[in-house]
């Protein structure tokens, strides 16, 4: 059978009921893009976006696919904590942050296992830090050290001044560091280019994950399915339950690479992130952006739903919110999406409801291609089929 599930990266659908913990009151990533662009998402409405509870969005009188809404349980709101819950990680304790910047006892022994300085070492905007420390970085060699409201540790380097692999050996030894009491959810190597204001490299980012608990992927590997990661996916995971790994540039990218993937054999898993909404709109506060990025997605959903065959099934989810209208620039605590899509008539007009857990999506999955999973989730398949 051939499961396809698409993370479309921070597309929150309205404020979890615990919002008030995150200073997350009032978020709504989807409704308030939708407001400021005039964007109406025909393709995704039809499915089902529209009828998800709070959302402002017409829609057809019945849905083409099943839909509903996640609830994230882990305390956290950041890409790692979100997409480990998917498969079957609930956290008791928030990944750690750093809003003051890194201890000196960290720092001390990054630059003792770099032998460099760095530069910045606090909370900032990926696109402003080297605009504000490029300059010096290029004169000095020294890395940019950064981190945000995530568990981040992120290294900034031109590539000019850095070889890819010498920042990329960086983060492994920052990785190694960021152990125990220091722990991160993920390190990433952050490389840019050109001349000022920069650019950044984003195709040759890399992220180095904490390594998960057992999840659902690893007993779908373990069960002799194929595991297809696309995109930062595997990187997410710490590579732990895969087949198969596919990189990818942006969201056209991977959106051709997981349609090229869906037309070849497989039993298992298709596993994709699309991370522009996130990444270059919702930290970035663009509203606009975002929803051209929304509209690029429902102009390419008919192609994505008719490549997929009659036993088969898709689930659209995100994994936290980044409304672009929000202050900060920071995820914000809200409902995950959840549209689901089977061919030949199957879950037409079906309420998923709001889900308890963002781990239903692991254990649906686990039970869609039969395999064991003991761990959190109330599967969803028997509803959908």
């Amino acid at each position: 059978m051939k499961f396809t599930i698409i993370v479309l990266d921070s597309v929150g659908a309205g404020e979890l009921p615990d919002a008030q913990t995150f200073g997350d009151v009032g978020a709504h990533t989807l409704n308030h893009t939708l407001r400021a662009s005039g964007v109406q998402l025909p393709n995704l409405a039809a499915l089902g976006l529209g009828k998800l509870p709070t959302l402002e969005l017409a829609s057809p009188a019945s849905a083409s696919g099943s839909y509903g809404r996640l609830k994230e349980v882990s305390p956290g709101k950041d890409t790692s904590t979100g997409h480990w819950e998917f498969m079957g990680v609930q956290l008791e304790h928030a990944f750690q942050v750093f809003p003051e910047g890194f201890p000196k006892e960290v720092m001390d022994r990054f630059t003792a296992a770099t032998g460099t300085g760095y530069l910045c070492n606090r909370p900032y905007s990926g696109t402003e830090v080297i605009k504000d420390f490029g300059p010096e970085h290029l004169k000095t060699g020294d890395p940019i050290v950064y981190t945000s409201a995530d568990s981040v540790f992120q290294i900034a380097a031109h590539l000019d001044k850095v070889p890819i692999e010498m920042l990329y050996d960086w983060c492994e030894a920052a990785r190694e560091i960021l152990q125990g009491e220091y722990a991160v959810a993920r390190v990433i190597a952050r490389p840019f280019r050109g001349e000022f204001p920069f650019e950044r490299a984003g195709e040759l980012r890399r992220d180095y994950s904490l390594t998960p608990p057992r999840t659902v992927l690893n007993a779908l590997k373990d069960a002799g399915k194929a595991v297809i990661g696309i995109g930062k996916i595997p990187d997410i995971y710490d590579h732990q339950g895969f087949t198969e790994e596919i990189h990818t540039d942006d969201n056209a990218d991977g959106l051709r690479k997981t349609l090229s993937r869906m037309a070849q054999p497989y039993d298992g898993l298709i596993f994709t992130n699309l991370v522009d909404f996130d990444s270059k709109f919702g930290h970035r506060r663009d509203p606009h952006g975002y929803a051209a990025a929304l509209q690029a997605f429902d102009d390419a959903l008919p192609e994505l739903l008719s490549s997929v065959p009659d036993d088969g099934c898709l689930l659209l989810i995100s994994d936290h919110g980044n409304d672009p209208t929000w202050h900060g620039t920071d995820h914000t605590r809200e409902h995950g999406l959840l549209l689901a899509y089977r061919p030949a008539g199957r879950g037409v007009g079906v309420s998923l409801g709001d889900r308890e857990t963002f781990a239903d999506i692991g254990a649906t999955v686990a039970e869609a291609l039969g395999v064991e999973w003991h761990g959190p989730g109330v599967s969803f398949w028997s509803t959908i089929q």
